[in-house]
This record gives structure tokens, sequence and C-alpha cells, in this order.
């Protein structure tokens, strides 16, 4: 439990140097061989090439892309309506209203010890729930101006710490929030407002922590569903089973309760059955859900909706699998129950009833002590596997739908990392195809800090997410990052840019058609000159029997960059190498080494030039002078590259 600051401060975070490409030294010989080694070690652990490709830091416009909330916001809720310039944000004691092109925010406060957990559009209005000082609590804002609606059980948790999951429909609303503080301690997934309070078993879930809900309208009314996902303890005790299950349980929508005393205020129609994430091929297993996204049919067939799952494991690795709203649905209507080995009851378990027909009493006491299907829900496609899995712990997911310039559908997938960091994967629509490519990592904030919540605006292209000091619009086409000219620009994969004019812009930003390629092998062939332009040429004078070091940044974590000397490879760094630079460091400079240093970068076939380094002889006066100035640029290299090499074993 998150208890209540004493008030409120701002807090800042100290930029940190970047080192310049070239530096010299006289640092001991001790020293620099250990940073050698460290070096080496660090080479040999790096991402692999489901990792992304380019790394990139969104800097935007203070108040038009990016505000600082200029205190500490330890809990934050978001809420922005597709198509809208603004996005509000609930934190402690306070709701903000932020319009990033007008660069104007303003806020409204509600008690200190009040922790906004819920902000939802209401009417004209937007209400507003929160903690409350341990007395849940819900306020209207409309039109500047707060009213307070007094305590709301179940549109609000005690603590913002609490697993809480509040859904609205119409003029329903569901809830998993407890309604007692001290009392009513096992989770239940309930109906709060509607027709008649409904609430599930305490005995149908073991612990669970739930994810996301939605409603599915089907083709008949009464046969609409609730979905709703969450994780929880395994009831296989085995020491080698997982310690947690993920799961999908459905409700009907029309359930009226049952027909008994025990089943009258009780959902009817609970099953739940298990979402299967495992490559099969590597034997890995990723058992604990973290987040799922709904994609619907862009024609409309409910059956079709996509969902997102991102998973992980024990050791934090993360696979994200993909099944549809049918497969689901289908499992529901077909299995066997989990368990029981007798004939089934008429209506089956599960079952929508039309014209609010009462579930049967023996109905329901089946699928009360017998609340899982014996069938998994796999994923889509024939393999039934992850749609990839990486070394990092992926968090949230949100999912656009988009087509490129050529008319290409592709699904790109923006997932948080516990670094706080958004990786940006494409993946095509056509499994059979199979392109999945993880184009890059974002820093979305000033202030590096774990994303605690994320949006997605279709509608405008953007991508809202909120830390604990600042919230960030970030846009969905960041072609302005591509260096490389029109090979690096296709390279890059992402299906938002292409080469047009010299340039690499946005698809949407573009008058006519723009050259793209998203083929995963070669796409750089597409590009007019066959051949990427070579680096320009830097000289620098040294003197005989200095150190120094070359540096090559590594723009492309696919690609291994080599240090070429004449026809020598002088050292050579492969994909993932830990450090953003490949660095060739000479300890000791002899007549030999003089001469040109070509740094060259092999990213599949595509192959170029990254820079060029002649290296020439001076007098001792002119190399003395030098040196002095370079000493203080060697150590600043030192410090900055020294905490990369420490904390690199431990996140990765």
């Amino acid at each position: 439990m998150t208890p209540p600051p004493p008030g409120c401060a701002s807090l800042g975070a100290q930029r940190a140097r970047v080192p310049g490409p070239l530096a010299r030294s006289r640092l001991p010989l001790r020293l620099l061989l250990l940073l050698r080694l460290l070096w080496t070690a660090a080479a040999t652990q790096g991402h692999p090439k489901n990792g992304p490709r380019i790394s990139t830091v969104w800097k935007g416009h203070a108040g038009q892309d990016w505000v600082d909330f200029g205190l500490a916001e330890p809990h934050t809720v978001l809420f922005h309506e597709p198509g809208s310039s603004s996005v509000w944000v609930g934190g402690r004691g306070k709701v903000y209203l932020f319009d990033f092109p007008e660069g104007k925010n303003a806020s409204v406060r509600t008690d200190c010890e009040n922790y906004i957990t819920l902000l939802e559009r209401q009417g004209e209005g937007l209400l507003i729930c929160g903690t409350n000082a341990r007395r849940p609590s819900c306020w209207s804002l409309l039109n500047g101006t707060v009213e307070s609606l007094g305590e709301r059980r179940g549109y609000a948790p005690f603590s913002p710490d609490e697993n809480s999951l509040v859904l609205f429909d119409g003029d329903e609303v569901y809830s998993t929030i407890r309604k007692q503080e001290y009392n009513g301690k096992i989770p239940r997934f309930r109906r709060i407002q509607g027709e008649i309070e409904l609430y599930t078993s305490d005995t149908v879930m073991q612990n669970p922590q739930f994810i996301k809900a939605t409603i599915v309208h089907q083709d008949q009314a009464y046969d609409d569903k609730i979905y709703y996902f969450f994780r929880e303890d395994n009831p296989d005790k085995n020491p080698e089973a997982p310690l947690n299950v993920s799961r999908v349980a459905q409700l009907c929508r029309g359930d009226q309760g049952g027909e008994s005393s025990l089943s009258v205020s009780k959902w009817n129609t609970f099953l739940k059955a298990m979402l299967v994430c495992s490559d099969v091929a590597s034997n890995k297993n990723f058992n604990r859900l973290q987040d799922v996204f709904l994609l619907p049919d862009p024609n409309g067939q409910w059956r079709d909706t996509r969902v997102y799952g991102v998973f992980s494991n024990p050791w934090n690795y993360s696979a994200v699998c993909v099944y549809s709203l049918g497969d689901i649905d289908k499992v529901f209507r077909t299995s066997s129950l989990k368990g029981y080995h007798t004939s089934l009851p008429n209506p089956r378990p599960g079952k929508c009833l039309p014209d609010r027909q009462p579930i049967p009493t023996e109905t329901f006491q089946v699928a009360d002590s017998h609340p899982e299907v014996a069938q998994r829900v796999e994923p889509m496609g024939p393999s039934k596997t992850p749609l990839f899995h990486s070394k990092y712990h992926y968090q949230k997911v949100v999912v656009h739908r988009m087509q490129a310039s050529r008319g290409d559908t592709f699904h790109v997938l923006y997932l948080t990392t516990d670094r706080g960091t958004i990786h940006k994967v494409v993946e095509s629509e056509e499994r059979e195809r199979s392109l999945v490519f993880n184009i890059m990592e974002i820093q979305p904030f000033h202030h590096p800090a774990t994303i605690q919540a994320m949006s997605l605006d279709t509608e405008r292209r953007k991508l809202y997410v909120s830390s604990q000091w600042e919230v960030s619009q970030v846009p969905l086409d960041l072609c302005e990052v591509y260096g490389g000219g029109c090979h690096g620009c296709l390279m890059a994969r992402d299906p938002y840019c292409g080469w047009d004019q010299g340039r690499c812009v946005s698809i949407y930003s573009s008058q006519g058609p723009v050259l793209q390629s998203i083929n995963p092998e070669e796409p750089h062939t597409e590009c007019p000159n066959p051949k990427p332009d070579k680096a320009p040429l830097q000289k620098v004078s040294l003197a005989r029997n200095s150190r120094y070091y070359l540096s090559c940044p590594m723009e492309s974590r696919h690609a291994t960059y080599s240090w070429r000397h004449e026809e020598n490879v002088e050292q050579s760094c492969e994909p993932g190498h830990q450090s953003p630079n490949c660095i060739l460091f000479i300890e000791n400079l002899t007549a030999r080494q003089y001469g040109h240093y070509h740094c060259e970068a092999q990213e599949g076939s595509y192959f170029r030039e990254a820079q060029h380094w002649e290296l020439l002889p001076e007098d001792g006066a002119t190399a003395e002078h030098l040196l002095g100035r370079a000493r203080a640029l060697a150590t600043s290299l030192w410090l900055g590259v020294l905490p990369t090499l420490a904390l690199g074993p431990l996140v990765h």
C-alpha cells in the first residue's frame, strides 16, 4: 500500500553527457586492458535479433508533445478519447487536463489522500472515482465544475495498489472491486449496476488477478457475452508446475441469476478456459498473462476479432500470443468440463438462454462445481505458437492496424518494457508470410521511468503514455530517426515511412505514393542507387607511441560492425553488442598502424561504410598539446561507458 505523502515536491533528473567519437589518453595500461576486457564481455551477451533494430529518444516540444506534472505522481490513470487533442490524467488528489497542440493544461483538485483510479466519459461530463482516504467515492466533472457523487463502492478500490477492473456498457457497470474493506476478501466479478446485481461464486477462481474485460455483441442479442481475462493460482501443486495459470472467462450478458437460493444472486453462466502460450520447438512456456488488447475485425465480424496477449515466464522473458474470439467462443460452446465425466445437463453449462429464462438449478450446480472447460484456447495459425518471444519483459500492449503505401495491411504492436521504453513491432496480416520485425525501441520520456498507462489514438496516429513524472504524446510515424539515406529508410521496414524526394518521410504527409519495401530480407535493393553513399573521410594527426581509440556508432543492433585497417579486421562488434558504439583501442601507435580505418556495417546483404578515418603522423610538440586536451575526453568516455557495462548483465 502506498502511504499518502506528507507534501508535494518537484524532482528532476540529471542528463547524461554523451562522449565524443574520438579520444586519446595516457590512462594506465592496466586500466585500458580492463576496459577492453569489459567491452569484450559485453559484446558476447547482447540482444538477439528479435530485439529492436534501433533505439531512439522521443524529444518532442515541451507543452506541445510532453508535459511535466511538476511533482511525482506514484499512481496515474489516463483517459483519452480518439480524435481528441487532449488527455486527462488522474493523479494524487488531482485530475490534469492537457491540450497538446495549444500547449495548455489545467487541473482539478480533490481531497489530498484521494488517489484517482477511474476516469470515464459519462454523458457530457467526466466521471472521476478514487480511493478518498479508504472511502471510495466518485465525482462528476462538467464544464469545469466538480460535483460530489458521494461514496461509490465498487467503482474505486480502497488502496491504489489493489488489482481492480471496471467495465461500462451503457447503463450497466461491471467491477472486480470488493465492496467491503475487511470482509469479502475473495475477489469476484460483479454486475454492480444494471438489472440484477450478480457476482461469481467464491470457489470458481483462486486468487485471481484481473487483466481485461470486454463485451462482445454476437449474432443474437440474448447471446451477447462478457469475456474477461485473468491469471490465477495454479490448482496443480506439483513442484514442477507453474505457479500461475492464465485464463479467459465467459458470462452471458443477459444472465438473470438462478432459480434456487444458492444461485439467485450468482452468475449462472460462468465458465473459464486456459490460455496456452508456449513454443514446443524450443520448450518455452509463458504462463503469466500481463496484458490483453482486442483488435476488432475491420469488416465487423466479431469472430475475427484478434486478441493479443502478452505473457511472461519466471525469468521475465516475454511472448506475444494471438487468439481469435471465434476460437474462444467455440471452446466454450463445444468443450467438455474438466473433471466431469458424465453426460452434461440440458441446457449445457455456459449456454445463454433467450427470453430472459433463468438457468436450471442442475446446470448451475454442474458448472459451479466444474467451472473449467477441458479444451484449452490455443493461438491462431497452423503452428499454434507465439507470434514471437523475447528476452525483454513486456508489460502492456496496444495494436494499430494500418495500410502501407501500396495498400498492404500491417499490424503494428507497441509494447512497453520494464525499463520504461516502448518496442515498435510490425506483423504482417497473413500469418503464412509471418513477417514479424522489431523496428525500434523508443524512450518516450525526458525523465526515464516506468510506463504506468498507455493509450492509442488511431485517428490522430498518436500514442499517449504517462509515468510518475510526465505525460507524452508520441507520433506513430517517427520517420526522421532513420539515417543512411534511401537504404537506411527502407532497411527500417517501417510501414509508416517511405523514401520520397531525397528524404525519409511519413506516408501520411507525402502528397503521392512513396518508395516502400517491407521485404524482410533485402528491402534496400528497391532503392534507385544500388549502393549507399560512402562515409566522408576524416583525418587526425597523432604522435607515435600514443594511445587512442576510434568509436563507430552502432545505429542498427541487427548489424555486425567491423573496424578494418588496410585489409585486416582489427575489431568486430556482433549484433546485440551492449554498447551503442563499436570501439577500436590502439594502445601503442606504431608506424604500421598509421593509415586508413574503415568502420563497416553488415546486415544481411546490406553493407555500408559507417565511418572512414585516416591516421596521420605528427611532430612531438603538437602531439603533447593534443594529448593534454584528450585526457579529459578519454576520462569522459570511461565514466560514461562503465555504468552501461556494469548494468548490462543485470538487465539482460
